[in-house]
């Protein structure tokens, strides 16, 4: 079935009654390996699709695990509508939660047809009510002619829209994602997570979705909370990280970034690729200013910094150069359109668009 025949034949998602989830100053660690969180405190509003994002070991996975209850935390509370679920002196079992978990590898029992995978968690019904509840969240991802399949004769696409629809079929208050689309090639992961997106907007679940991709938070997330070291590093929309992160961290998981290392003079910082006004760094203070790749050009008509092209990469619709600029320790790297330089050309100028610098008092590795 083609993609718009299967577009067509899925049913609207039924609607939950979507809850507030709070984690509130949430610690965790393994006996003799360190914390893993470190006093956390986030909210994923009714409805909304929160993203946790961070790189391997940030604590993204834990923090999903405390919630859906399968790892105790070892200190704080989650709360559920205001109404804590684990804490000190309670701790609701994960089938009292009414909270969804799709895992990163579909988890899909090899032995049992897809109607059967999506009816598992359905043990409060009847049968034949377990039975039309299982084939309507078929019906929501477009899968209700692959019902009596087994998991194997399906597409990795395939198999995660039914590990969504089983995590969807009790009608859950939250759902939890952990990296759903890792497993996915590129090209099918653009359309499955566009899927994945609408069925979550029709079902109005609160939705937290982990995943390590920066790309993949902006496009999903409502709201994205990055993390780094079992710290809670920024949250808010992806434009306010992306526009205004608030280090240097942040800065460079949301784009490709130059880092030049300098000091404050008269409100402006001194890089090799120019001079930039800064506000809120005093005189003297150590900063680290990064440029994106993006926001390189090169300059017309001769103006702009010189350098030299030592290396370019063809990459579809953009170039990637190294170019070496006077002062510069390292080669400078820059993201242009193609046909932007002549091919064959080696000495360039360069401007920067102001908009992709960014500031940075130097505080140490976490700057």
């Amino acid at each position: 079935m083609t993609n718009a025949a299967q577009s067509a034949a899925r049913v609207p998602a039924g609607v939950t009654f979507a809850a507030r989830l709070s984690f509130e100053n949430i610690s965790h660690s393994f006996a003799g390996n360190g914390e893993t969180l470190s006093d956390v405190s986030l909210t994923a509003e009714p409805g909304e699709v929160l993203c946790l994002l961070g790189p391997s070991g940030s604590g993204k996975t834990t923090l999903l695990r405390i919630a859906a209850g399968i790892e105790p935390q070892t200190s704080g509370r989650v709360l559920m509508n205001e109404r804590e679920i684990a804490g000190p002196s309670v701790f609701l079992p994960p089938e009292k939660r009414s909270i969804g978990l799709v895992f990163q590898d579909f988890a899909l029992f090899p032995h049992l047809t897809i109607l059967e995978n999506v009816r598992f968690g359905l043990t409060a019904m009847s049968r034949a009510e377990a039975d039309r509840e299982a084939e309507i969240a078929l019906s929501r991802v477009g899968l209700q002619q692959y019902a009596q399949a087994y998991p194997h004769l399906l597409s990795g696409g395939e198999q995660q829209r039914v590990a969504l629809a089983r995590a969807l079929a009790p009608r859950p208050t939250v759902l939890l994602m952990d990296e759903p689309f890792s497993g996915l090639d590129s090209r099918l992961k653009d359309s499955v997570r566009a899927e994945t997106l609408a069925i979550l907007r029709e079902s109005r679940a609160t939705a937290i979705v982990v995943t390590h991709d920066a790309e993949e938070a902006m496009r999903m997330g409502d709201r994205i909370a990055l993390l780094r070291d079992g710290k809670l590093v920024q949250t808010g929309t992806a434009e306010e990280l992306y526009n205004r992160p608030n280090s240097l961290f942040a800065a460079g998981f949301f784009s490709e970034i130059n880092v030049f290392e300098c000091e404050v003079a008269d409100g402006r910082v001194a890089t090799p690729v120019g001079s930039f006004a800064t506000a809120g760094l005093a005189d003297g203070a150590a900063a680290q200013v990064a440029v994106r790749l993006g926001g390189i050009s090169a300059g017309e008509n001769g103006s702009g910094m010189p350098g030299r092209i030592i290396s370019r990469r063809f990459l579809g619709d953009a170039e990637l150069f190294e170019i070496r600029v006077a002062g510069a320790d390292q080669p400078v790297r820059a993201r242009m359109k193609c046909g932007q330089v002549p091919a064959g050309r080696r000495d360039i100028t360069l401007t920067i668009r102001e908009s992709d610098v960014l500031v940075f008092e130097r505080a140490g590795k976490n700057a």
